[in-house]
């Protein structure tokens, strides 16, 4: 077996970058012998060392933990190494569970959203729900991308824009009563962390496909519905955006539901 390797070699046979392996000997981690015409020669032990590196580093161990480590490791210290690793591997898996929950759950919202019936109103009942609010009117739809991207970075771990129906945005039920027209107050973001609530309930319902300026027209039938059903309108009227340009540039493909609560007058 050779003693020693150029660092072309080692790069090829252990998948190591050549910057890196440069950066390594700069630091002092390793420290190759040189040829006559200059080349560096790196030994078994370089080769060892490189390892213990790159697997410590694919677990999100430090470069100064890898040195404490490589500078005295006994028996004892390798035990606690490993340890360590270990509750690293650990943590590793509970966080790749929980974004592959997160992201199987986005799948189904949008597989789901491409199943709702569309342009019928329903009544449900809906129970209370957690979210973040911006209590900020807007007009125009960047307006509103700037409001959800301050959202979002109230929870970055847990809050997620693409393939999500938790995005939202309050429309003034008086504006539709009175204007026919679409007033925005407010931007949410349903979460169970949330720190403010929608209020359960009683609420009419209806999907549709495409431009969200169909809400004008569908805020009006949904009022029109509740009055022919002896339904009294308690709040205002909700539209949660179930499929917007976070998931697609396609216009015609954006699903958007509005949830209208309502209270029974008989």
């Amino acid at each position: 077996m050779k003693k020693f390797f150029k660092i072309g070699e080692i790069s090829r046979l252990y998948d190591i970058g050549v910057d890196s392996i440069r950066y390594y000997e700069e630091i002092g981690i390793i420290k190759p012998e040189r040829s006559e015409s200059g080349y560096r020669l790196y030994s078994i032990h370089d080769i060892w060392r490189l390892n213990v590196i790159r697997d410590l580093r694919s677990i999100g161990f430090t470069m100064e933990q890898i040195r404490e480590y490589l500078e005295d490791h006994t028996t004892a210290s390798s035990l606690k190494l490993l340890e360590e690793e270990q509750e690293a591997i650990q943590k590793q898996m509970l966080q790749l569970q929980k974004l592959q929950k997160n992201v199987s759950h986005r799948l189904n919202t949008i597989r789901s959203a491409q199943n709702l019936p569309l342009h019928k109103i329903t009544q449900t009942t809906l129970p209370p729900r957690r979210c973040h609010i911006l209590s900020e009117g807007y007009q125009a739809a960047e307006e509103m991308d700037l409001l959800i991207k301050r959202l979002i970075n109230l929870d970055r771990e847990r809050l997620y824009i693409v393939g999500s129906n938790q995005i939202g945005t309050v429309i003034s039920r008086s504006s539709l009563f009175k204007k026919k027209t679409l007033s925005y107050q407010s931007v949410f973001l349903i979460d169970e962390n949330g720190k403010n609530i929608i209020s359960g309930g009683d609420y009419l319902c209806v999907t549709y496909r495409g431009s969200y300026s169909q809400s004008t027209n569908w805020g009006q039938q949904l009022i029109q519905y509740a009055e022919s059903h002896d339904l009294k309108v308690t709040g205002d009227l909700l539209e949660l955006l179930w499929v917007d340009i976070h998931t697609t540039s396609d216009e015609s493909e954006y699903i958007t539901q509005l949830q209208l609560p309502v209270q029974s007058i008989k």
